[in-house]
């Protein structure tokens, strides 16, 4: 397969990466995004471009198999028209660019609801039904809480203090919320999962499906 990483440089993107280079059915991925990974790999192409103007890199997107759509902005802050900007705008953009059967894996949140009140919510709805009307295999992956493993870091400081006090408590979640929690190595491997062609999954995922895909 060959596969296309947007937001590798988050924390879930970080994530997505790894499993995507560790795969031996990956031949490529293509890194989409404004600063260099780091990362050097035989299968790691990156074009470090402005994202929101797909116009200028739609032709490096060609021939791929599946998209891993891993980027995304808190809302804490933001007026409803920048949101909607950088979360529907720039991800249909995107959408627009590619063929209709390539496998669309777009990460949402839980809660995304395109008729809810809250405003993120509504921008994460309306994204996730573009999608699933642009692409036959689109998903929108709603996890809950996310567990950071194998060194991937938050890039919002905020998210790292919280993460950093609640490492300790990440066996207690797992038990008692098991139905929220999930990790960025889950992530992944359930998007590398959708990508193989996997025909019973649902088109929302939340945490027990996304760990159900990673064990397949």
């Amino acid at each position: 397969m060959r596969v296309i990483v947007f937001g590798a440089t988050g924390m879930v993107g970080q994530g997505v990466l790894r499993e995507c280079l560790l795969a031996p059915d990956v031949s490529e991925v293509l890194v989409v995004g404004r600063t260099p990974m780091g990362v050097t790999d035989p299968k790691l192409t990156e074009v470090i471009t402005d994202v929101s103007r797909p116009s200028g890199y739609a032709a490096f997107l060609q021939g791929f198999d599946a998209v891993f759509f891993c980027l995304g902005v808190g809302s804490t802050g933001m007026k409803e028209a920048d949101y909607r900007r950088v979360t529907y705008t720039m991800t249909t953009d995107v959408a627009r660019t590619l063929r209709r059967d390539v496998t669309f894996v777009y990460v949402s949140a839980q809660g995304a609801d395109a008729h809810g009140r809250r405003m993120w919510a509504r921008v994460k709805g309306e994204t996730e039904n573009a999608l699933f009307e642009r692409f036959d295999r689109a998903y929108a992956m709603r996890p809950g809480l996310i567990r950071a493993m194998h060194g991937a870091i938050s890039k919002t400081r905020s998210y790292r203090l919280l993460y950093k006090i609640g490492t300790p408590l990440w066996p207690v979640f797992t038990r008692v919320l098991p139905r929220w929690v999930t990790t960025t190595e889950a992530i992944g491997r359930a998007m590398l999962t959708l990508a193989r062609g996997e025909k019973n999954a649902p088109k929302i995922l939340y945490a027990t499906g996304i760990n159900r895909l990673a064990r397949m």
